[in-house]
């Protein structure tokens, strides 16, 4: 059996802002795979973004990329990564055609043909200023560019947000395609977790600078779970199991970190599947 590739790599990196610190910041993302980059707002995803590109310089630590460490020399890697953030990075007076011309000097290997062809796709004009596009029109326009230079990696930020769903769920469709060829690859940054449930395979949970859970996505969705019980039975619960609990008047509900053991110890007790969404706001709301 071949050994799995990392095309990410991220040990031990840190960047201090003062006000901010990533801290020490350890994960891997596998070829082939799609991993889910989940965070509230402000927890330090574009920050790690930013350092993976190495568009900020990190203080400590090092970042792999296809193998080959990042730094002023492996400038070139930036050829086979597809880029998408939540601010469209093109002048609000381009066409599709002027977008072309650009792409030529920026990528060697830049495919007009697939530039147009994924317009086309993507029910883009070709002729109409990009400033005069919807939100989803503009996330669909820098896919359609990071698609157009044969992009092993795309690494996207918030590419979902504020979108509708109808939207949504086309962009999911979209990046399931592209990750159907075993090479390709996507780092996908989100607070949408619903939109990863559907679609990541690997997950990285970053809060406060600081990685609080990664990996495989069903193991962490198998592992957690939401245990409901009346408010005098929440002593019974081991504080080992529990990352946060909530009490109303109708009774306790507890995420847990090792759901058989929970279902072993507390039969009597209504144990149900957690949400991703679930899972990162015990753990923010357990540290408080």
């Amino acid at each position: 059996m071949d050994e799995v590739k990392n095309v990410i790599e991220l040990k031990n990196v840190t960047k201090d802002y003062g006000d901010f610190k990533l801290d020490n910041i350890s994960f891997a993302v596998p070829e082939g795979t799609v991993c889910g980059f989940i965070g509230q707002n402000g927890a330090g995803k574009t920050t790690t973004i930013s350092l993976i590109l190495d568009v900020i310089k990190r203080d400590s630590g090092e970042i792999t990329l296809f193998g080959e460490s990042v730094n002023k020399d492996t400038a070139y890697l930036r050829e086979d990564i597809g880029v998408v953030f939540d601010e469209m990075g093109f002048h609000e007076f381009m066409t599709g055609r002027d977008i072309d011309i650009m792409m030529k000097n920026i990528y060697k290997n830049w495919d007009e043909d697939a530039f147009f062809e994924n317009l086309k796709k993507f029910s883009l004009p070709s002729k109409k200023k990009c400033g005069a596009f919807s939100r989803g029109m503009r996330m669909k326009l820098q896919i359609a560019v990071a698609l157009s230079h044969n992009a092993k990696l795309l690494i996207m930020d918030e590419p979902t947000s504020g979108l509708d769903p109808i939207v949504r769920n086309e962009m999911i469709g979209i990046f399931r395609e592209f990750v159907v060829e075993e090479d390709h690859t996507i780092l996908l940054s989100s607070h949408i977790t619903s939109d990863l449930e559907k679609i990541a395979d690997e997950v990285v949970f970053i809060d406060g600078g600081k990685i609080v859970l990664s990996g495989n996505k069903d193991e962490i969705l198998e592992k957690h779970a939401v245990v409901k019980c009346k408010k005098d039975e929440l002593s019974k619960v081991s504080e080992t199991l529990i990352v946060n609990s909530e009490v109303s008047d109708y009774g306790a509900e507890i995420l847990v970190n090792d759901r058989h053991a929970a279902e072993k110890l507390y039969p009597g007790m209504v144990i149900e599947r957690a949400e991703l969404e679930q899972i990162m706001i015990g753990y923010v709301n357990g540290k408080r």
